[in-house]
């Protein structure tokens, strides 16, 4: 299995598959790079190297007790892409890895990047603050870490439910795939898991987005409650002056594994646009 270190020598599984122009995957909390499965597959049949890595503390990479502030979690990315020497790549961020993906544009600027892609990300504030009046008030942040550090697999199975369901109270997936979100879940530590809900809870990216000068795509399902779209993806469309918005109709937080067939074809249309 391929593994590459990062500055700090910490051990990161990835995988990379496909020939072509590179995409980059970087994935959601709690999970780790196989929820990409959908898509990997589909954007590597269709002519491009698909990268797919596990971000530190989660899945196949080591499981350090320190690391999981943006900053680093950026320069991990960036550590990837100097290891692989990618060019010209489209960096696609899902939920909490959308963070990622502006703080590495941020710190390491857009040398080794063409396109971006924001998929039901966190950014630009998840956070109630006084010039964030609209965000979600920090006691329900810290209940979660509560709930999670007395019973993360508990809590998690509850939690995964609106993960995909979103505001429907019909179950959008099968009993299958809750099961492998919580065996997926199950393979971060602990330690990984609370420190990121913190990161992705706290950052503001606000002045990353200022920063995002490449063609950006931004994808969030209207029925989103774990991350709302209300607060991060119409905030950040109009703070990033490159982008454009495609919005799913009833979809929840999962919309690459629940609107699976819409979201490659915007996904190939998108990494296209480029090359026409």
């Amino acid at each position: 299995m391929p593994f590459f270190q990062t500055s700090d020598g910490v051990s990161l599984f990835y995988n990379d598959w496909g020939t072509g122009r590179p995409v980059v995957l970087i994935h959601c909390w709690p999970l780790n790079s196989v929820i990409w499965e959908p898509q990997s597959t589909h954007i590597a049949a269709n002519g491009y190297r698909v990268i797919a890595y596990d971000r530190r503390g989660f899945g196949r990479s080591d499981q350090p007790w320190s690391g999981y502030d943006y900053d680093t979690l950026a320069d991990d990315l960036a550590a990837l892409m100097q290891h692989l020497d990618l060019h010209e790549v489209t960096l696609i961020g899902y939920s909490m890895g959308g963070g990622e993906v502006v703080r590495y544009v941020s710190r390491h600027g857009t040398a080794r990047v063409a396109q971006a892609v924001l998929m039901s990300a966190v950014t630009p504030l998840l956070k109630k603050t006084d010039d964030n009046p609209d965000g979600i008030d920090q006691s329900v942040f810290d209940g979660l870490i509560k709930a999670l550090e007395d019973d993360r697999h508990g809590f998690l199975a509850t939690f995964r439910e609106a993960f995909f369901n979103g505001r429907s109270t019909e179950p959008a997936v099968s009993r299958g795939v809750l099961e492998w979100y919580s065996f997926l879940a199950s393979q971060a530590s602990l330690r990984a898991i609370a420190a990121c809900a913190r990161a992705w809870s706290d950052t503001d990216f606000r002045g990353d987005l200022a920063r995002m000068t490449i063609p950006t795509l931004i994808m969030h399902g209207d029925a989103d409650v774990t991350v709302p779209a209300e607060i991060t993806a119409h905030v950040a469309v109009r703070m990033i002056p490159t982008a454009r918005y495609i919005e799913y109709e009833g979809g929840g937080h999962a919309i690459g594994i629940t609107d699976t067939t819409r979201v490659n074809a915007d996904l190939l249309a998108f990494l296209r646009e480029i090359e026409s």
